[in-house]
Order: structure tokens, then sequence, then C-alpha cells
């Protein structure tokens, strides 16, 4: 009887074994503890923060007066025109310089697939650089710029002063388009080439088959590329886990909120503020995501049709 125990424990201890892929799940998620615990941290816990900040009239000069006020703080946005004014601006910001720097990486993505074009390592990385240096430096060189333009040669001759923040927008749109152009540059590598040959036998120009193969195939990549710029448009994760310095953003309504809470050291209301904006991101998100079934082209769901 003894025996026929310690055979059916030793079984069990066989069976408690963890197996390779369980063993590489643990090994997985030893490497991801590092951003796990940071994402808790440093993302998650600002975020909660900011959503019971927002129900409280909390001033970051005088917290022992903090109490909770329930949703006065949303309802003060309704009456705050100078916030509706910064989100419109965050608006027309995304409706100016997404589209504008799309179009831009989506035709150098399409040089760049051309097999006459030489040193495209080095073209690439340097394309991509220019979203690696930080915002505020350029702005502040390119800003030092245009006054250096306007002394030396638009003042001594009598020429109408340069619009430096009219000009800063598309600039500094087109100056970050390195991420969404290695994202659609590497869509249109993977289209196979044998479409295209078999449409360029069937008479289709080049025109025709980047607008009727290369457009629908990368469609994917494009709708990526998209919900990527309106996050950064609106200002990136702007629910209070993280702010700027010197109090600078081009997307006005991140701006506004960093004034609110660094300058006017209202935290609840600029927690508010941030949520509002989470919210209109989201709305902007699904309603993407709603209309992605009438342009993107998704390959996974016409096998599961033919299926």
């Amino acid at each position: 009887m003894d025996i026929a125990n310690q055979s059916g424990l030793w079984t069990k201890l066989k069976l408690a074994k963890p197996t390779r892929l369980q063993q590489e799940a643990r090994i997985g998620l030893l490497f991801l503890a590092p951003w796990l615990i940071g994402f808790v941290l440093l993302k998650a816990l600002p975020i909660l923060a900011a959503l019971v900040f927002s129900l409280t009239d909390f001033k970051m000069l005088s917290p022992e007066t903090t109490k909770f006020i329930g949703l006065e703080n949303y309802i003060r946005f309704f009456r705050d025109s100078e916030a509706g004014a910064s989100l419109l601006g965050s608006l027309e910001y995304f409706l100016l310089t997404v589209p504008l720097e799309m179009v831009v990486a989506l035709a150098l993505a399409a040089i760049f697939t051309s097999e006459r074009l030489k040193n495209k390592r080095i073209s690439q990385t340097l394309i991509f650089m220019t979203s690696i240096i930080p915002s505020t430096s350029i702005f502040f060189i390119f800003l030092g710029s245009l006054q250096y333009a306007e002394r030396l040669i638009f003042t001594p001759l009598n020429l109408p002063p340069i619009e430096g923040f009219d000009l800063l927008l598309p600039f500094m749109a087109l100056w970050s388009i390195g991420p969404g152009f290695l994202i659609m540059y590497s869509a249109m590598q993977s289209v196979s080439r044998e479409i295209y040959e078999a449409a360029r036998v069937d008479g289709a120009g080049r025109i025709a088959r980047f607008v009727y193969i290369t457009l629908p195939m990368i469609s994917p990549a494009i709708f990526f590329t998209l919900v990527i710029n309106l996050t950064g448009a609106f200002g990136g994760a702007v629910l209070l886990d993280r702010g700027y310095i010197l109090n600078f953003s081009l997307s006005p309504m991140e701006g506004y909120i960093n004034a609110t809470m660094f300058l006017d050291a209202d935290l609840g209301y600029a927690s508010a503020l941030a949520w509002v904006t989470f919210a209109v991101m989201m709305a902007l998100t699904v309603f993407l995501f709603r209309s992605a079934k009438h342009w993107v082209y998704f390959p996974e769901e016409d096998e599961q049709n033919e299926i």
C-alpha cells in the first residue's frame, strides 16, 4: 500500500512539473516585470489619482483645504470658454498637421520602395533621427532662426514680420514623420511583387498600381499611423502622468492643462480637463475603428470568409 501511495505521489509530482511553454511564459514575465512595475507606478497610479483629483477642489499650494465637490469641475469646463477654445484648437491642429504628416510620410515611403534609389539605409536613418531629437529644442532653434531672419532681412527691407507660430505647426508636423514613415515603408515592403507584376502586365501604370494595389494593401498601416498621430495631436497621454516643465506644447489643450496645473496650481480642475480630453480622444478613436471596416483591408477576414 505504501509503495502504491509513493507511486501515486511521484506521478503527481511529474504532472506538476511545468511544461516548456509555462517556463517560457515565466521567463517572459520576468523580462516584462521592470516595464510592468514602471507602468503601474508611473502610469496607472497617476491616471487613477487624476480621476480622484478631478472630483475634488485640490489646490497644490493648500492641499489641507481639499474637499470632495463631485462633478463641479466637469460642469466648470462647459462654462470655461478658454478651455473650449483650447479643445477646438487641438482639433484644428489635428486636422491641419496629421493629413500633412501622413501624406509626406506616405510619399517618402513610396519613393524609398523604388529599386532605383541608392543608399536607402543612410537616408532612412536620417529621416527617423528627426523624430528622436526633442521637439522643444527644435521649437526654440526655429524661433531663434526666424528672429535673426527678421532682424537681418525683413526689418532692413521694411517687410512685414513673420508669423512664426503659423509656420511652426506644419514644420513640427513634418519633423516627426519618422515613425509613420517606417511603418508605411515596412508595409509597402511586405506587398507581394507578384501582384505588381500581374497588374503591370495587365496594363496598369504606376499611379494605378499605387492607388488600387498599394494603398488598399497598406491600409492597416495607414490606419495604425492615423490613430497614433491622433494621440500625438492631442498631446499624447494627458491624464497627468507627465508634464512639461516649461509649459510648452503644440497641443493647445495640453498647454492649457499644464498652465492650469502648474501656473494656477489647480490640480483638481486640471485633472478634470485631462479626463475630458481623454474622452474626446476615445470618441474619435472609436469613430476611426468603426469607419475602418469601410476602408481598411484585413486579409484575415477574407480568409475566414473563404473558409
